[in-house]
C-alpha cells in the first residue's frame, strides 16, 4: 500500500488542497458516475469525504486511487488510474498560475527530461535551469518557459517532481507530454485546442500525404506544415515515420513565437533533433535555405460563416499550389462549402475551384461530417488532396468520397486511406482490381463540364450493381409481397373465426365504489415482487439482429423503438455480467425514465436495463395480479401525474400509482379483453412492418439506381 500512495501521492502547493467530485472518480475510474455513488453507499471502506460544494462531496484523490488499485474495481488499469490522477493533479495547478503558464512550464520540463533521459526530482532548481540553458543555448524552445516561472524557487521543484510522476505513468516524458497536450482543454488551454482538427482526423491527414512511402524512397524528404497551430499535425507527420531510420526534415512557420516554441519542444521531445526542423517564428516557409517540401499538410484557418467568403479560401489553396514542385503533394483540411459543396454556377470561386481540375492538381475531395473541429461542432470540413503531375502521367480522374454522413471510425479513415494509397500507386487513375469503398472515381470532364457542381459522387460506384445486396433486391421484394398475402390471408381466417370485440362497459353502481390499491401496497402485501434493471455499458448494447439475448432498455418500453431492438452477446453477458437475471413469462418492466412506460414479456428470457426494472406476480398469492391488466391500468393512471416541463420526475413515483384492486371474476374478464386486443395488435404490427420493409427495399433499389418498376403483367 506503501508504493501505492508514492506513485499517486499529488504535488500541489501548499495552500491547495487537491479534491476530487463523484464525476471526476468516475473518469478516474472509467465508469459512469452512479457506479460510483452505489460504491459509496455498499462499500464500508470506501474513502469519505473530505469537504462539500455545496450538497456534493469530495473525496481525497490520493484516497480513491489507493482504494480503486487495491480493490481493482473500475474499467481503469493501474497505469491510467495512476496517470489520470496526476492529471487532475495538474488541473489542481490551475488555481496557483495561470493555465498557458502551467502547460508551457509543464511541456519544457518533460521536454528537457527527454532530452536529459534523467529524472528531475533530483536536481536543484538552480541546477535544472542550467541545464536547460545548456540544452537549448539559444533560447528557442524550452529555456525561457523554465526561466520565467513566476515563484520558481517554490513552484519548480514541485513542478519538476510533477513531470517525473507524469513521464512515469505515461512510461516516456514524449508520451506524457502528449498526454498533457490531449488534455489542454482540460486544463484551461482553450486556444491551444479552438481550432485544431480530432487526432484521428490529423493522423489522417498525415497518412494521406504519403510521408510514410516517400521517406522509404527519398534520401532527405521534407515535411512542411502550414498554420501548425500547437503542432498536432507536424506530431502527427513524425509518427507516421517514427518507424523509419532516416527522420524528414520538418518545416513550418507561426507568426506567434510562442506557438512555435511549443511546436519545437514537441517534436524535440519526440526525438527529431534541431538539425532536423526548422519551425519559423513568422509566415513564409523557410523554402530558400531548404527548397520546397515534398509534402505538405495544412488546416485552414477557421473562420465564421457569416465573414468566409470560398473564393478566398480557394485562392488561398492557389497561393499554396506555390510551393508545390513536380510530383510533391499537399493534403488540406478546409471549409466544405468552398471545397466540395455546390457553389453559384459560373461564379468567380466555381471558376477557380474548377481551374484545380483542369490544371490535374485536385486528386482526391473527400467530405467530412461535423465535429471535426471539436470547438466548431457545427462547422463542416473536406479535405483536398493536391498533386502537381508531369504532364506526361496526367490522367484526368478525381477520387470521390463523401463521409459525411458516417462516423469517423478508426476503421472507416483506415479504408478511406488504403483506397487512397492505392489510387495513388495506380497512378491517380482507377486500379481495375480494386474498388473503392464509400467513394468513386470520375472523370474530372464530369465536374469542370458542370459548373456549380458539389465535388461528391453522385452515383454508386459501378461495382456496387453486383453486391449480393443488389442482386437478391428484387426476390426479397417478392418474397416481401407474398408474405404480406400470407398475412392478409390468417387475418381474415382469423377475424372470420373469432368473435367480436364486446367490453360490456357499464356505468358502475354509486352503492359499489372500486377498491383502490397501490404497487407499494401490492409489494407489501407480498402480491408482486420488485426486481432492479442492470447497469448495461451502451458498447455492450447491439443493434441490427446482432446478439443471443434481447434487452429491454426505457427506449423498449415507452414505445420509442421496438422490442429486439437492442439485444446482448452471450458471453458478454455471462462474464461483465455475472449477476444478472432474466425476465420470465408474464413480467412486468416499467420506468418513469425519460417517461413512463410498462411493458408486458411474455415470452421472457430478456436483461432489463437500468433504469427500468421488473414487476413480477407472485403465483402462490390469494388473490394473484393479472400482470396485463396491472401494466393496462398503471399507463393510465400515470398519464394524470405526467411529468411536467421543467421538472426532474414525475408527479407520483410508479408506487405510489392509485389503481383498482379489481375482484377476480371482474379481473379476469378485463384480462380476456386485453389479450384478444393484443392478439389482434399483433397481427396489424405484422401488417405494418411487411410494409414498412417492402417500402425501404424499394426505396433503396430506385435511390441507388440499381431497380426499376415496370408494368405489371397482364392476367
Amino acid at each position: 500500500m506503501a508504493g501505492a500512495r508514492e506513485a499517486t501521492d499529488p504535488i500541489l502547493p501548499e495552500e491547495i488542497s487537491w479534491r476530487i467530485s463523484y464525476a471526476e472518480i468516475g473518469t478516474l475510474a472509467q465508469v459512469q458516475r452512479p457506479v460510483v455513488t452505489t460504491w459509496a453507499r455498499r462499500h464500508a471502506d470506501f474513502p469519505e469525504p473530505i469537504a462539500y460544494e455545496g450538497a456534493s462531496p469530495l473525496f481525497d484523490g490520493r484516497e480513491v486511487a489507493e482504494w480503486l488499485l487495491s480493490t481493482g474495481r473500475g474499467n481503469a488499469d493501474a497505469g491510467q488510474i495512476r496517470a489520470e490522477l496526476v492529471l487532475h493533479t495538474l488541473s489542481a495547478w490551475r488555481r496557483a498560475m495561470p493555465a498557458r503558464a502551467l502547460v508551457d512550464t509543464v511541456t519544457a520540463l518533460l521536454c528537457l527530461r527527454q532530452l536529459l533521459d534523467e529524472p528531475l526530482a533530483d536536481l536543484p532548481w538552480q541546477a535544472i535551469l542550467e541545464r536547460a540553458a545548456e540544452t537549448d543555448s539559444d533560447d528557442t524552445f524550452l529555456q525561457r518557459e523554465l526561466r520565467d516561472l513566476p515563484d520558481a524557487d517554490r513552484q519548480g521543484p514541485l513542478l519538476a517532481v510533477l513531470a517525473d510522476q507524469l513521464t512515469e505513468a505515461a512510461y516516456t516524458p514524449a508520451e506524457a507530454l502528449e498526454r498533457v497536450m490531449d488534455a489542454r482543454r482540460r486544463l484551461g488551454c482553450d486556444d491551444l485546442a479552438a481550432d485544431e482538427p480530432i487526432p484521428l482526423v490529423s493522423r489522417t491527414m498525415a497518412r494521406l500525404t504519403g510521408l510514410a512511402r516517400l521517406n522509404e524512397r527519398e534520401e532527405e524528404a521534407t515535411a512542411a506544415v502550414l498554420h501548425p497551430r500547437s503542432g498536432d499535425l507536424l506530431v502527427a507527420l513524425h509518427e507516421s515515420v517514427s518507424d523509419a531510420e532516416d527522420s524528414p526534415f520538418f518545416l513550418s512557420a507561426d507568426p506567434m513565437p510562442d506557438l512555435a516554441r511549443l511546436a519545437r519542444r514537441r517534436l524535440m521531445a519526440q526525438g527529431v533533433q534541431e538539425f532536423e526542423m526548422d519551425l519559423a517564428d513568422g509566415e513564409e516557409l523557410a523554402t530558400e535555405d531548404w527548397g520546397n517540401p515534398h509534402v505538405i499538410a495544412c488546416c485552414l484557418p477557421y473562420e465564421a460563416a457569416e465573414t468566409r467568403s470560398p473564393l478566398a479560401v480557394l485562392q488561398s489553396l492557389q497561393d499554396l499550389t506555390d510551393l508545390l514542385a513536380e510530383d510533391r503533394t499537399a493534403v488540406v483540411l478546409g471549409p466544405a462549402d468552398a471545397l466540395v459543396r455546390p457553389l453559384p454556377a459560373r461564379g468567380e470561386a466555381d471558376r477557380l475551384r474548377r481551374d484545380f481540375l483542369e490544371q490535374h492538381l485536385l486528386k482526391a475531395a473527400i467530405s467530412l461530417p461535423e465535429g471535426v473541429l471539436p470547438f466548431r461542432p457545427a462547422h463542416r470540413t473536406a479535405i483536398w488532396i493536391l498533386h502537381r503531375t508531369p504532364e506526361d502521367k496526367r490522367t484526368g480522374q478525381i477520387f470521390l468520397a463523401d463521409l459525411s454522413s458516417r462516423p469517423l471510425t478508426p476503421q472507416t479513415l483506415d479504408a478511406l486511406a488504403e483506397d487512397i494509397d492505392i489510387f495513388r500507386d495506380a497512378g491517380w487513375r482507377t486500379d481495375s482490381r480494386h474498388e473503392p469503398r464509400h467513394a468513386a472515381v470520375v472523370r474530372a470532364t464530369a465536374l469542370t463540364g458542370a459548373p456549380g457542381a458539389a465535388f461528391t459522387p453522385q452515383h454508386r460506384p459501378h461495382a456496387d450493381r453486383y453486391t449480393r445486396t443488389v442482386v437478391e433486391r428484387p426476390a426479397r421484394i417478392s418474397e416481401t409481397e407474398l408474405r404480406l398475402q400470407q398475412l392478409i390471408d390468417a387475418t381474415r381466417s382469423a377475424l372470420d373465426h373469432a368473435p367480436t370485440i364486446r367490453a360490456n362497459a357499464v356505468l358502475r353502481p354509486g352503492a359499489q365504489p372500486a377498491r383502490r390499491t397501490t404497487v407499494a401496497r401490492l409489494l407489501k402485501d407480498r402480491r408482486l415482487r420488485r426486481l432492479p434493471g442492470h447497469r448495461i455499458a451502451a458498447e455492450h448494447l447491439l443493434t441490427g439482429g446482432a446478439g443471443h439475448y434481447t434487452v429491454l432498455t426505457p427506449a423498449e418500453i415507452t414505445g420509442s423503438v421496438p422490442v429486439g431492438s437492442h439485444r446482448i452477446d452471450r458471453a458478454v453477458l455471462h462474464t461483465t455480467y455475472e449477476h444478472a437475471y432474466f425476465t420470465e413469462p408474464g413480467d412486468i418492466v416499467v420506468t418513469a425514465t425519460p417517461s413512463f412506460g410498462a411493458y408486458v414479456d411474455d415470452e421472457g428470457l430478456s436483461v432489463v436495463a437500468f433504469p427500468a426494472r421488473v414487476l413480477r406476480a407472485r403465483s402462490d398469492a390469494e388473490h394473484p395480479v393479472r400482470p396485463r391488466a396491472l401494466a393496462a391500468l398503471l399507463r393510465s393512471a400515470a398519464t394524470e401525474h405526467r411529468r411536467v416541463s421543467g421538472a426532474v420526475r414525475s408527479a407520483r413515483r410508479i408506487e405510489d400509482l392509485l389503481i383498482p384492486d379489481l375482484p377476480g371474476d371482474e379481473a379476469e374478464r378485463y384480462d380476456a379483453l386485453l389479450a384478444d386486443i393484443a392478439r389482434r395488435t399483433a397481427l396489424l404490427r405484422q401488417h405494418a412492418a411487411v410494409l414498412d420493409d417492402l417500402t425501404s427495399l424499394t426505396a433503396a433499389g430506385l435511390v441507388d439506381g440499381t431497380l426499376t418498376l415496370t408494368e405489371p403483367p397482364l392476367a
